[in-house]
């Protein structure tokens, strides 16, 4: 009898994957940019915010499956590091002095959006501007007083506002859905992947993830995994390809996990927050894709390589985004790492100076 709830909550996350794949499916279907996480995300909250069945009413979706997804793209990340990413090392100090100031103003800007156009109080408003530190930024607004409903919502919503309105922009302006099933094959190749490649990804995805929250590195769950292969590739212990069929797998999970963010949602507090938070996501993407076009003509980098190392979603989230395009991913992975490092620094220091620790 004590297995049942693990039984329960098993079946539970294999009928939302199922709900997830349907609508990743439909969205491929459609030709919609990311379909397997926009699909996957769409999906699984209609099934929260709509349908609401009783057999969702106690369950969370389960963080530990979410990190292990995000450990294996951590693994291909880092099997991504080349020649290449090393030659950029003299030009990483210009990105990273432009991610400083990304962040910088980032905040700021967010937080006179959310306190003009929003009306939050002052803690409520700071908190919920940070482009990145979900859950420090969670942590430290409560115990500022900030309103834990709005901060939330915002903070999720930022992340769920990337993921959708970058793809489908990209799209545009390409002229051709990104990171659909057609454009995965750049990023991955055709060839079939062994069984003991498999194996040997998981390991070093466990191994990675363990290592990393031992000495408490930020984004454990990616950025330890992500250096442990790039260290074996870079020195020609592993040979790993990316297979198709998991890029796929960990846009679905991740965008079933996003969608279940919506349970328990009040529908009035999402629809205030939605909007602040469009007009929060276009002025950071119009933010970052300023600084990217300074920065390329400084670093040859190229521009939407820089773009998506701007763009202030997930640090998994846009990391799959980035192997989707094959735009880099060890270069923006490891931009991600550093924006969410930068804005607990500065989050930190802007809240002793203003008093809202």
């Amino acid at each position: 009898m004590h297995d049942f709830p693990t039984f329960r909550l098993i079946w539970q996350t294999a009928a939302m994957i199922a709900f997830g794949a349907l609508g990743g499916f439909v969205a491929t279907l459609a030709h919609v940019p990311m379909p397997w996480m926009l699909g996957g995300l769409l999906s699984s909250a209609l099934v929260i915010l709509i349908w609401a069945p009783p057999f969702l009413k106690d369950y969370d979706f389960p963080l530990p499956f979410r990190t292990g997804f995000v450990a294996l793209i951590g693994v291909m990340i880092g099997t991504q590091v080349t020649a290449d990413l090393l030659a950029m090392a003299g030009q990483l100090p210009w990105t990273m002095g432009g991610l400083v100031v990304f962040v910088i103003c980032a905040h700021l800007g967010n937080t006179f959006i959310f306190r003009r156009l929003g009306g939050y109080d002052r803690a409520t408003a700071f908190y919920s501007g940070t482009p990145g530190g979900l859950m420090e930024s969670i942590v430290m607004g409560e115990g500022a007083g900030a309103d834990i409903r709005i901060l939330t919502a915002q903070q999720f919503l930022r992340i769920i506002v990337v993921i959708t309105l970058l793809p489908l922009c990209l799209s545009l302006w390409m002229g051709t859905p990104v990171g659909s099933a057609a454009g995965l094959p750049a990023a991955s190749g055709h060839a079939p992947v062994a069984p003991q490649a498999l194996v040997l990804i998981g390991l070093a995805a466990g191994l990675g993830l363990w290592l990393a929250r031992l000495i408490r590195l930020p984004a454990a769950q990616l950025s330890g995994p992500m250096i442990l292969a790039a260290l074996a590739t870079t020195t020609g212990v592993l040979d790993l390809h990316l297979p198709i069929w998991l890029i796929a797998a960990a846009q679905l999970v991740i965008g079933v996990s996003l969608g279940m963010r919506f349970k328990g949602t009040n529908l009035a507090l999402l629809r205030r927050c939605a909007w602040l938070a469009l007009v929060s996501v276009v002025f950071m993407l119009v933010l970052g894709g300023v600084l990217s076009a300074i920065l390329w003509q400084i670093t040859g980098i190229e521009w939407l390589h820089l773009l998506i190392s701007f763009s202030p979603g997930g640090v998994a989230e846009m990391s799959v985004v980035a192997l989707s395009l094959a735009a880099n991913p060890a270069l923006v992975g490891l931009h991600h790492v550093a924006r969410i490092l930068m804005t607990v620094v500065e989050l930190s220091v802007m809240a002793r100076l203003l008093g809202l620790r």
